[in-house]
């Protein structure tokens, strides 16, 4: 027996959908005039925004700045300024490249887009029978390494959240199953995970998420950070050898490298990396150093690193006696 809805709730319920959608317009309007101008006008729209918001607007200062004095440190005021001017140009860049690669990246070009240094070590890999476990950073153009998989005939398993919004989510979720990927919820999808693995199926995972106070907590570029255990345990339990990977831009609009930060094999660990803790640490270094090496292209203003919560401490004792 369903609960009666008040008229409140109702009104409260359409007032989301209709802003729901209005943002969605909002989105595919901006994505449809992205799709009929030049790479070149992207480019200049790119560094005019990254102006605007680096200077001007001042988009999330402080947190970009604590985020990159914290894990580079040393680097003068001037430095910091310009990595944080490229990495707007890059996030700004990036989402025009999402609206343009259904039009223009086909499985017949790719290659004017993408170049892969090392082609052996992807074959290696994809042409293994066992399952694989592809690990990315919040660094370069993910999405697009994603639609790249799916272009090479490597559909892959991509565990993504579920968005506030369902008709951004939805349009966001087409596009990245366009070229072949798969899209599982954050959320209940452990035995979809399982039954990918067990038949040699490829994940595509970002491994610097907030996994919140449960997750396990490693050093990432300086400071404590909590990360999700299901990834490690993804490769030492299914046996599938995990890879770093990362689509670096080169120079302009839709140029990248694919690059390969480091495999960890289960069948060829060393003793560090055979447990949870080991491994993740292992990941989270080696897409340290991607950012290290390009900090221009990683995402500086997303909170990576929260602070973990003192449960012994007298204000903490406190709240749990009030609760």
């Amino acid at each position: 027996m369903s609960l009666p809805v008040s008229p409140a709730s109702r009104a409260q319920a359409i007032v989301k959908i209709a802003v729901d959608y209005g943002v969605y317009l909002l989105v595919r309007v901006i994505f449809c005039i992205i799709q009929t101008i030049p790479l070149s006008w992207c480019d200049n729209l790119a560094s005019g925004l990254a102006i605007a918001l680096n200077d001007w607007v001042k988009f999330r200062r402080s947190l970009i700045l604590e985020n990159l004095t914290h894990s580079l440190p040393g680097l003068t005021d001037a430095q910091y300024h310009r990595i944080s001017y490229e990495m707007w140009r890059h996030l700004i860049l990036m989402g025009c490249e999402i609206a343009q690669a259904p039009r223009l990246i086909h499985d017949s070009n790719w290659r004017s887009y993408f170049s892969i240094p090392d082609r052996r070590t992807l074959a290696t890999i994809f042409l293994d029978p066992r399952p694989v476990v592809l690990v990315a950073g919040h660094f370069g153009n993910f999405e697009l390494g994603g639609y790249l998989c799916g272009l090479l005939g490597a559909p892959t398993y991509t565990v993504a959240r579920t968005l506030d919004n369902p008709f951004l989510h939805r349009f966001i979720t087409d596009f990245r199953q366009r070229s072949g990927q798969y899209i599982l919820p954050q959320d209940g999808s452990s035995d979809l995970i399982e039954a990918a693995l067990a038949q040699g199926d490829t994940m595509t995972l970002l491994g610097d998420q907030y996994a919140g106070e449960k997750g396990i907590w490693i050093d990432f570029l300086g400071r404590p950070a909590s990360c999700h255990k299901a990834l490690a345990l993804f490769t030492l339990s299914s046996g599938a050898p995990m890879l770093v990977v990362a689509s670096r831009r080169t120079s302009g609009p839709l140029q990248f490298s694919v690059d390969f930060g480091g495999v960890a094999d289960p069948n060829h660990l060393p003793e560090e990396l055979q447990s949870v803790r080991g491994l993740t640490q292992w990941y989270n270094e080696k897409i340290a150093e991607q950012a290290r090496e390009f900090p221009g292209q990683y995402w500086w203003v997303h909170r990576r690193w929260k602070p973990k919560s003192n449960r012994n401490s007298p204000a903490r004792a406190r709240e749990v006696r009030a609760a």
